[in-house]
């Protein structure tokens, strides 16, 4: 067996163009170049070696036991017989793919200096190496087969990545189940759901979006039934990733398409899914069929996969949901960016709700992981509302619980969570995953805590599994609604509204992003990472010794401080070469104070473009 070889020099001993790989149907090939023979027919027989421990993995290093779009194999020819085959696939830096615990990246061409990087080869690999992770984290006996569901948003690249995930996954034997358009909590959901009728529990789950970004944008998402999958696993994935792609080639790739069909199934699991979400809201009204009867209440889905919440979540309740917009998938997101934070999709939920006098609006994001609500008057029910709401409602079910929250809460967020409520707030990074983990943590240490939500509108419960699932959180203020009526105990959505009263809102909240400009020399060769650290250290200092001024005694990220009646906080963005500064205070006046504090100690630093802090504290 050839030895393997690291680097440049690294030879591929899988000749996808002149040897075929052995199926789990026990089909044997051959070759004239070259004999390719599993070392058994269980797929994981020399799995160590195809997917290195953690330590020992690295990019450039391939053994002769791998995966190329097909089975675990090992190659035996002789070296003279033996060539590279070169991929025809243009260079791919896979782990510029990373997106915290996410994978984004360009899958449409049309935008100027947005070059196509998320292809159907790059998908396909991808999908093989998740595959292949999840073989080595299950080991499922030889009489298994694992299955991997597979979903998608409305984007316009949906079909076209769907097939190239299935075909990936199909290649290392494993089955495929294709939902179609779906929701990402409904793919989670999918490794929790006992009913082999719907081909489930699924032992992983691939969801294929972007969230919110723009149409030629796509990505994926992955889960097991443990959730969904952290920044560690997705490196790995990459890394392995590349190590497939550099491999591919034309015959490879369609030989994979082909044996691809016979393990590709669809069922419309969102049936399912909607069906549970529906008996949550007749369970806390005492089992009413239609605890929701005349309540009007608008979705609006932005034209992303939310579409359903009307028709199969609202209107078995007995709701009345007309005036709803958006509900169409279409993936050029023609009315507005699907996004709760986005102003134009508030301003357009707001304005359906009130012409349509309805009781409630329901906004979703483009996967429905992130969810607001508009009340009767009109009033927006997101970011520090929706946490406060949202924490209303846990702490009426778990007195004393921990909530825990992103880094950009307020304070007024804080002094209502405990002063009002009579909860713990635990405020922690930025990064829906980093809340979720956090809260797992700290149940984990006798703490308990049974809600984690960030401002974005992710939100995640203990009862829901840590699900972070937008229509969940709906269903939660459905809940209330359904079984204050049931009660007598209010009406409308202004039993809702009445839980945040007391709850203090700053005059003046913004967000300014400080960007670092990679290429100053000012960087002196080092990362943009490395130059923030340091531009934080030094505001920490200086700050510190401003009594005017007063660092947050518990922060887990960037440099919190009070002062002037309000708070600044500036951090180190998750991905991106940028210092997001986040300001909230009374008046304008005091935040401009806070505004000069934070520019007189960064000014120093010239990579760091201060430009939107210069003109804020000139207003």
């Amino acid at each position: 067996m050839m030895a393997a070889k690291s680097g440049n020099s690294t030879q591929n001993v899988f000749l996808a163009q002149h040897c075929h790989w052995n199926r789990q149907s026990h089909t044997r090939f051959s070759s004239n170049s070259c004999a390719l023979r599993m070392r058994s027919t269980h797929p994981l027989q020399g799995w160590r070696l195809a997917w290195p421990d953690k330590s020992a993995m690295q990019l450039h290093t391939l053994t002769t036991h791998r995966i190329d779009l097909g089975n675990r194999a090992s190659i035996h020819c002789h070296a003279a017989q033996c060539t590279s085959a070169v991929s025809s696939f243009k260079k791919v830096d896979f782990l510029k793919l990373q997106n915290g615990s996410d994978i984004r990246g360009v899958a449409v061409a049309g935008v100027e200096g947005e070059p196509v990087n998320l292809t159907e080869p790059v998908t396909k690999a991808i999908a093989a190496s998740f595959a292949a992770w999840l073989l080595e984290k299950k080991k499922p006996s030889e009489s298994k087969r694992l299955r991997i569901s597979v979903g998608h948003d409305s984007r316009i690249s949906a079909q076209k990545l769907q097939d190239a995930v299935s075909h990936g996954i199909a290649s290392t034997g494993v089955d495929v189940i294709q939902y179609g358009l779906a929701s990402t909590p409904a793919m989670f959901n999918s490794t929790l759901t006992e009913d082999e009728n719907f081909l489930c529990p699924v032992d992983g789950s691939i969801m294929i979006t972007a969230s919110h970004l723009p149409y030629n944008r796509n990505g994926f998402k992955f889960f097991t039934n443990a959730g969904g999958l952290g920044k560690a696993d997705i490196k790995d994935i990459l890394e392995h990733a590349a190590n497939i792609f550099e491999k591919v080639t034309d015959t490879s790739l369609k030989e994979s398409e082909e044996a691809a069909n016979a393990a590709i199934s669809k069922v419309d699991y969102m049936v399912v899914y909607t069906a549970d979400l529906v008996a949550a809201v007749r369970k806390a009204a005492g089992n009413v069929e239609k605890p929701l009867e005349r309540f009007r209440i608008i979705v609006d889905a932005g034209n992303g996969a939310g579409g359903f919440f009307a028709g199969k979540v609202l209107e078995p309740l007995g709701a009345v949901t007309t005036g709803s917009q958006f509900l169409e998938p279409d993936g050029m997101f023609p009315n507005h960016v699907p996004n709760p934070e986005d102003k134009a999709a508030m301003k357009a939920i707001t304005q359906a709700v009130l012409e349509n006098k309805a009781d409630l609006g329901i906004i979703f994001d483009t996967d429905v992981d992130r969810s607001a609500a508009v009340d009767s008057s009109g009033r927006e029910l997101n970011r520090n509302r929706l946490i406060a709401l949202m924490s209303a409602l846990v702490l009426e079910e778990h007195p004393g619980t921990t909530i825990v929250t992103d880094s950009v809460t307020s304070d007024g967020l804080t002094a209502f969570i405990e002063k009002k409520l009579g909860g713990k707030h635990h405020r922690f990074k930025r990064g829906y995953k980093n809340v979720i983990d956090e809260a797992i943590r700290l149940n984990s240490i006798g703490e308990e805590s049974h809600l984690a939500i960030e401002t974005s509108g992710h939100g995640a419960l203990k009862e829901n599994h840590w699900l972070d699932d937008g229509a969940y959180l709906m269903v939660k203020l459905l809940n209330k609604l359904a079984s204050a009526r049931a009660s007598g105990s209010g009406s409308g959505s202004k039993v809702l509204t009445d839980l945040i009263e007391g709850l203090e809102e700053a005059a003046v909240a913004v967000e300014l992003r400080l960007k670092i400009d990679q290429n100053h020399a000012d960087l002196k060769g080092g990362s943009f990472r490395d130059y923030g650290e340091v531009v934080l250290k030094h505001l920490e200092n200086t700050t510190s010794s401003d009594p005017k001024l007063k660092k947050a005694p518990i922060n887990y990220e960037g440099v919190r401080v009070s002062g002037h009646g309000g708070w600044f906080l500036l951090r180190l963005s998750l991905h991106d070469p940028v210092l997001p500064l986040n300001i909230e205070a009374p008046s304008n006046e005091d935040a401009v104070k806070l505004g000069l504090a934070v520019l007189s100690a960064v000014k120093e630093f010239a990579a760091l473009d201060t430009s939107a802090l210069d003109k804020f504290v000139q207003k």
